[in-house]
């Protein structure tokens, strides 16, 4: 089975000032918004817009230089937090400009996506956040080795080597290995030095020290999570993930007390290919239980 055959999706397409963004728009009703990270994109959330699009609006967009959308150079985008809220504020703002919105978040479309919500914390009507940030690194949780290796220059050429992502990508499940044709997904999009670009940037974006140039985006982000503390929140977490771990998820609990958790002791960050059924069917009833009232 080729990966196109688990994605029997037909996108659309945004231009964000310059740069076309690709998108997923299924379904009909109340809007969900899901928001990848890196290194993924809206393959990653197949199985969340089947199980959720024939009772709402998927929108599921491919951040510019991942996935399906366009991969322009560094000379014509910039590959920076701020830029990346601005794509998504824009996207929204053409194709859902207003009514309630459920916010899927993963990796660092946790910081995409809430970057998002801070400025529009009236139109958030819940949270789904799993294996990600809105915040700074926590001061108990040091940069891994490898995206240390990533930000420098051996990261470039790390990038462009099939076997290494084919490697990195390994690492991203626990309790199973993903399955050939979905590996293919996620690396069939990434497989040369332009369309690998982004994650790098990805990484190299992660604001370690003031003077960093997301540093200020986050800051201003952590300084308006108040604005959404009644919002409800559902927290699934892969605690085998070797990035957002659970220092990360205390992180979560910590800013957001009444949060509702799940852990999954077994699974790792790409907590949506570990464990589908029970996340899937976890998120579905908490889209359509309370949170829909």
């Amino acid at each position: 089975m080729s990966w196109k055959d688990l994605y029997p999706f037909t996108g659309k397409r945004f231009d964000v000032g310059g740069a076309e963004m690709h998108y997923l728009d299924e379904g009909q009703g109340e809007t969900v918004l899901m928001v990848h990270g890196n290194p993924t994109w809206s393959f990653y959330f197949r199985e969340l817009v089947r199980a959720l699009r024939g009772t709402h609006r998927c929108l599921v967009p491919d951040h510019v230089g991942m996935g399906l959308s366009d991969r322009p150079d560094d000379a014509h985008y910039r590959y920076t937090l701020k830029r990346r809220i601005d794509d998504l504020d824009a996207l929204m703002g053409a194709a859902a400009p207003e009514g309630p919105v459920t916010l899927i978040v993963h990796d660092w479309g946790g910081m995409i996506g809430m970057g998002w919500a801070v400025r529009h914390p009236s139109r958030v009507k819940a949270i789904v956040a799993f294996n990600t940030a809105c915040f700074r690194l926590p001061a108990e949780k040091k940069l891994p080795p490898m995206l240390g290796l990533l930000r420098g220059p051996l990261g470039t050429a790390l990038r462009m080597s099939r076997f290494a992502r084919t490697k990195v990508l390994e690492t991203c499940t626990a309790r199973k290995r993903l399955a050939p044709d979905v590996a293919e997904g996620y690396l069939s999009v990434c497989d040369d030095s332009l369309s690998s670009r982004a994650v790098q940037r990805f990484v190299q974006d992660i604001p370690l020290k003031p003077g960093d140039p997301a540093w200020a985006t986050v800051v201003e982000i952590e300084s308006r999570l108040h604005l959404l503390r009644g919002v409800p929140l559902l927290l699934p977490w892969g605690l085998k993930d070797w990035v957002f771990d659970a220092a990360f998820l205390k992180g979560w609990g910590e800013r957001f007390p009444k949060a509702r958790v799940r852990r999954f002791e077994d699974c790792g960050h790409f907590l949506l290919e570990d464990a589908p059924e029970e996340l899937v069917a976890l998120i579905a009833d908490f889209v359509a239980g309370p949170v829909a009232a």
